[in-house]
């Protein structure tokens, strides 16, 4: 006896990939399944008038997607990792994390500039907190443009505008097949990545175990680990979407290496440190790098911010 399983989605080009690669990993791992896609428009999609640390933060993303696993109008959804909040509602579980794409920001500049190359006061777009603190603490002179939508819409936005450039996640560009536009790849110690960058979340109903057991399999247990490191961060320097911050894990050899960062949005004062530990310990680094970073001066950028509360991650 066949069976569909019905895949909660948003309808960006993005997330349809993301949705079907996941559908495809699923069919290809066991015989016989149907997959179905529930494409939904959610709240962050509506709302593009205004950054998204004005809205609500990145949050408005999963929540309706979210509510249709709860409702039963969909047995699993799929999500960017990075747009998900560090407290999941009550009855949903994140159930798989496939491998990791590659975690670095990339910048695009239909003029060929790379961010050494910028001119002085030149006209950069993002929609993120984080990517505009990194940006503005080391070039002060930049002017940062609001840049909302999907990737093909930011790219277009950023040419239509004359901006300088846009800086984006990589692993969305990669997906998408738009390499091309890429002028230069950022390392993590230039631009450290948002927690979750380039993770695919898979989330399904906490007591649905069938549905459970067909997503195993999906699970790489490296990028479980430093996922979970990323997120025990997040969760305890409960930032809100109105305070930069970062957070990116690697494992190797058995051993943990996350790094983090907390700053205010002008770039003027950045709080970064970075830890080390065996996979076993990787919640706990977490919260230890984040208490390292509280003591250090980013309790009182979130103090200044009003930032409680479990968020996403700008």
């Amino acid at each position: 006896m066949r069976r569909t399983v019905r895949i909660a989605t948003r309808q960006s080009p993005l997330a349809l990939w993301q949705a079907r690669h996941v559908g495809a990993l699923l069919q290809a791992r066991h015989a016989g399944l149907d997959v179905s896609l529930v494409e939904m428009t959610t709240e962050g999609d509506r709302f593009l008038s205004a950054p998204l640390s004005s809205v609500g933060g990145k949050g408005l993303f999963v929540k309706e997607i979210e509510q249709a696993l709860l409702d039963g109008r969909a047995d699993i959804a799929v999500h960017s990792l990075k747009d998900m909040t560090s407290v999941l509602p009550e009855g949903l579980v994140l159930a798989a994390v496939p491998a990791r794409e590659d975690p670095r920001d990339a910048f695009c500049s239909p003029k060929g500039l790379t961010l050494d190359t910028l001119p002085q006061g030149a006209r950069v777009g993002t929609s993120s907190l984080r990517r505009s603190c990194i940006l503005r603490a080391r070039r002060p002179d930049v002017e940062i443009v609001s840049l909302r939508g999907n990737v093909q819409t930011r790219l277009q936005k950023t040419k239509e505008q004359g901006l300088a450039g846009a800086m984006l996640a990589y692993a969305g560009l990669k997906r998408l097949g738009l390499e091309q536009e890429i002028t230069e790849v950022l390392s993590p110690a230039v631009s450290l990545p948002a927690v979750g960058q380039g993770v695919l979340a898979i989330q399904c109903r906490t007591n649905d175990a069938d549905v459970r057991a067909l997503l195993a399999p999906l699970e790489d247990a490296v990028t479980r680990v430093a996922v979970t490191a990323e997120r025990a961060l997040l969760a305890k320097l409960e930032g809100g979407c109105k305070v930069p911050m970062a957070g990116h894990a690697t494992v190797t050899d058995g051993v943990v290496h996350l790094r983090g960062f907390v700053g205010l949005p002008d770039g003027s004062k950045v709080v970064q440190g970075e830890a080390r530990g065996p996979v076993a310990s990787a919640h706990s680094l977490g919260e230890a790098l984040a208490a390292d970073l509280l003591s250090r001066g980013a309790q009182e950028i979130l103090r200044q911010f009003g930032g409680v509360g479990s968020a996403p991650n700008p």
